[in-house]
């Protein structure tokens, strides 16, 4: 039987991350370049460190919507901007195409690089000259929201909607729920439409209910 969080998953569809559905935080300037890159402008080179789930990958794949994966690109010269996720877990054969690529981007002038992983590039387990070139540029901590800073945004959200949650909903849905934000949002729209639909306030009541129904109807 699915679990509430399993069975939420399958409930709603998270948009596909971009800049503007990441919830900064304490990561404003992360944003601030990021966005700066993806205009054609800004560092040349940005490296990005945090723990799994602090949306590293949510911005790398707002800059690149192809596969997520670690593969390293092979350098060409009409393309601009080159995003490699999960360093950290490079090969020896994918550290020396980093090692080529970063250098080719460096020659080239025009072209930018974002990469990420899970530590800064000093405390990567990666080649000496390769952790050397991923801090040529901007190297940022990304940081996690904290659940106040979760609690916040989600408030924040349903109030643009005309939705009230109170304390006791943003509670239940930190604590039963998937803790990214692209979910927690989707499941605030989806409990929006549901109760709109029942003509009821959004409880915790509502919240099991909302589960209880799409159990009963059959994940879309």
């Amino acid at each position: 039987m699915s679990t509430p969080r399993q069975l939420t998953l399958e409930l709603v569809d998270p948009p596909q991350p971009s800049l503007a559905n990441f919830v900064g935080g304490r990561n404003a300037e992360v944003l601030a370049a990021l966005q700066e890159v993806a205009a054609g402008s800004g560092d040349h080179f940005i490296y990005l460190w945090g723990d799994a789930g602090s949306g590293r990958s949510h911005l790398l794949q707002a800059l690149d919507a192809g596969p997520h994966q670690s593969a390293v690109p092979s350098f060409d010269p009409g393309k601009l901007l080159y995003v490699v996720d999960d360093i950290d877990r490079c090969t020896e054969t994918h550290q020396r195409q980093l090692f080529v690529l970063l250098n080719e981007i460096r020659a080239n002038g025009a072209a930018r690089f974002v990469g990420a992983g899970n530590a800064s590039p000093k405390h990567l387990a990666l080649r000496d000259d390769v952790r050397t070139r991923l801090a040529w540029g901007l190297v940022y901590q990304v940081h996690a929201l904290t659940d106040d800073e979760k609690a916040q945004a989600m408030t924040a959200h349903a109030t643009s909607r005309g939705l009230a949650l109170s304390v006791e909903v943003v509670d239940y849905l930190l604590t039963h729920m998937p803790r990214d934000m692209r979910t927690l949002v989707a499941i605030v729209d989806a409990l929006d439409g549901y109760a709109l639909s029942v003509q009821r306030a959004v409880t915790v009541p509502l919240v099991r209910d909302w589960i209880n129904h799409g159990r009963s109807h059959g994940a879309p």
